[in-house]
């Protein structure tokens, strides 16, 4: 997988409490979850597939410093990275998968639900 050099922060979206809403707090609770952003390895620009390998159309390029959303994981082809050798892949958007031998997720198995 070809990748450029770059570098990484964390962040996490917040959301409101929804304590004031009664049942909606659940709810927030889920939204502040699915708001996490996991950052990209340091020195590194990562490709972004439309699938979960390297052979897939390349969708775009991550930015320096990206931060990114895991909303589902799935297997495919194995990727050695700054973050050891991993056959999982990152949802970040419909359609667009990164490999997670490149995103600080601080696990080496599933952080995220498996994608359909």
């Amino acid at each position: 997988m070809a990748v450029e050099e770059a570098g990484a922060a964390g962040e996490v979206e917040e959301t409101g409490t929804g304590a004031e809403l009664g049942g909606a707090a659940a709810e927030a609770g889920t939204l502040a979850a699915a708001a996490v952003r996991y950052p990209v390895a340091p020195g590194y620009r990562l490709n972004v597939r439309s699938g979960p390998g390297t052979n897939y159309q390349l969708v775009r390029v991550l930015q320096y410093n990206a931060t990114v959303p895991i909303n589902c994981q799935k297997r495919g082809e194995s990727v050695a990275g700054p973050y050891g050798t991993s056959n999982i892949w990152d949802n970040i958007a419909n359609g667009e998968f990164v490999s997670d031998a490149y995103v600080k997720t601080g696990s080496d198995g599933f952080v995220a639900p498996r994608c359909a």
